[in-house]
């Protein structure tokens, strides 16, 4: 557990390096950044789940299989993503998944990103940007049936982005619960989830995921997610992110894996992040040694 607890300290480490988050002025719907970047955007937008492993990538926005990592083991991803949008481009660089199992049906979980500032006022805002910290619990793992089931309740520390684009008064530290399905057969697994933010951020989506050798994973996927605490004569559309995302993964060793993912965004408005993000990177497994 030397290298989890090593792992587990730098992660943490990265949370509390993060600026001071000031608070934004009041605005409502109407006076929203009109083409936010991710580091602005109060919906969730396309990263790399913190599973991502060896054993196949999820690229979806808070999207997760229901899989865990073994006691003992941990999961690290390093990668940069890039989104373009409505002439307004983003660099996350890096940003870091990490899983710990701590036991047979618990592991624990952080998304730390690094957001890259632009000097234009409506570009990203630098620093660290909103990261989740949480634990994932296997609440059914039916190995007859291949079905699996896990709920991840998580606490959400939004960017500095994110809070100069919401009213004034509101908190920074919010709490969520998404929820995870999965069903496997043969090299194939299929996904979903669904969950809720305290914030009033609702999402949904699945994903399939097909193991074509022994070395190459490749997925793809649906996800999307709304406010519920716009006003009410705001159509849904109008609040609402939905997005397309296909990626894949290749197994250098037993433990190294690279990986790449492109998503683009459907029936989506400027102010609610529409555009295209391709992300990439390495993922390492580290497993407990045999006595």
């Amino acid at each position: 557990m030397t290298r989890a607890c090593a792992l587990a300290c730098g992660v943490a480490a990265l949370a509390m390096c993060a600026p001071a988050y000031a608070q934004g002025n009041s605005q409502d719907h109407n006076k929203k950044p009109q083409n936010p970047p991710p580091s602005k955007s109060d919906l969730p937008t396309p990263g790399v789940a913190p599973v991502a492993t060896v054993t196949g990538v999820t690229p979806f926005a808070w999207i997760d299989d229901a899989t865990l990592v073994e006691p003992g083991s941990v999961s690290l991803t390093m990668s940069v993503v890039r989104w373009q949008g409505a002439g307004i481009s983003e660099v996350d660089v890096p940003v870091v998944d990490a899983a710990i199992g701590v036991a047979p049906r618990v592991h624990l979980t952080a998304t730390v990103p690094r957001v890259v500032g632009s000097v234009d006022p409506s570009g990203a805002a630098g620093g660290v940007g909103t990261s989740y910290f949480g634990v994932k619990i296997a609440l059914l793992n039916e190995s007859k049936r291949s079905i699996k089931l896990s709920v991840a309740p998580m606490l959400e520390l939004l960017g500095r982005g994110v809070m100069q684009s919401l009213s004034a008064g509101e908190r920074r530290a919010h709490f969520g619960l998404p929820a995870s399905i999965e069903a496997s057969r043969g090299p194939a697994r299929l996904y979903g989830g669904a969950g809720y933010f305290s914030r009033g951020i609702w999402f949904t989506g699945g994903a399939v995921g097909v193991r074509t050798t022994d070395k190459v994973y490749v997925s793809a996927g649906y996800s999307r997610s709304w406010r519920t605490n716009d006003a009410v004569d705001v159509p849904l559309s109008d609040r609402a992110r939905t997005e397309l995302t296909g990626g894949a993964a290749y197994a250098l060793t037993p433990t190294v894996s690279v990986f790449g993912s492109i998503g683009r965004t459907i029936a989506t408005l400027d102010q609610n992040g529409a555009g295209t993000t391709v992300a990439a990177g390495v993922a390492l497994a580290f497993t407990p040694a045999v006595k």
